[in-house]
């Protein structure tokens, strides 16, 4: 235990699989930790799982900006500034052909992984110790096509690495640094629905098509994908920002 020691972390997304597992990774290493999600239910549920006086829950939709500051008014007010932030939750849009994509899935999926992005930063970063990190979960497909049948997800997920760019920038004076990670296949069940929804789309098993595109020749566990998060969130990565870092098995390389 240690490397987060008494460090006040907030992660998005936080009854998923890689935002619980990154939650549990903190607090093993000291951290107290708040857990935002939508799902209420799911949010008690992990909460539960943490099982830890060092881990409260607040549920919010990360692209309402009321109710992100609300939380980060909660957690500020509880433990002191933050030092932490995961900006992990997000949505999987859906896999249509361009000329049959619904304009509301679009206009959604870019307004909570964007939006989301942007809103953790400008209410975040001010109530951030100076040294602190902001960790956006992007995607593989944040920098490539995809399979082409997925317009929102991969736009969205090219616009996280775009806040986090202009973020990096704008708060390095205070050495806030500001990263993304970018995931290749996980094994979870975010991923199994995009999968087995572009399959039928498609008319090919997209699960076996990646583990045989990925040199490692599997999905990630989220856990793995929480050891690059923990990397960040420590004061290992003081000297890096602006990155956009893959976590996809070699996937992209």
């Amino acid at each position: 235990m240690g490397l987060l020691k008494d460090k006040v972390c907030v992660v998005s997304g936080g009854a998923g699989s890689i935002g619980l597992a990154s939650a549990k990774r903190f607090l093993a290493e000291g951290a107290r930790v708040m857990l935002i999600d939508m799902d209420a239910s799911r949010l008690a549920a992990a909460v539960k799982e943490c099982n830890s006086p060092l881990v409260i829950a607040f549920a919010a939709d990360v692209a309402n900006a009321e109710q992100v500051q609300a939380g980060l008014r909660l957690v500020t007010e509880k433990w002191g500034k933050l030092d932490v932030i995961v900006s992990n939750a997000g949505n999987a849009g859906r896999n249509a052909r361009i000329e049959e994509y619904p304009e509301d899935v679009f206009d959604q999926t870019l307004t909570i992984h964007a939006k989301g992005a942007f809103l953790a930063c400008k209410y975040g970063a001010p109530l951030m110790n100076d040294g602190g990190s902001i960790i956006i979960t992007s995607s593989v497909s944040g920098v490539r096509g995809g399979n082409g049948v997925n317009m929102a997800y991969v736009t969205a997920k090219h616009a996280q690495i775009g806040v986090m760019r202009v973020a990096a920038r704008a708060l390095a004076g205070r050495g806030i640094r500001v990263n993304t990670i970018n995931p290749g296949p996980v094994d979870n069940e975010f991923q199994t629905g995009i999968e087995v929804e572009m399959g039928k789309l498609l008319g090919i098993n997209i699960t076996d098509q990646l583990n045989q595109a990925v040199p490692l020749k599997r999905h990630a566990r989220p856990e793995e994908i929480a050891g690059a998060v923990l990397y960040f969130a420590s004061d290992l990565s003081t000297y890096v920002t602006g990155t956009v870092h893959m976590v996809d098995g070699g996937l992209m390389c």
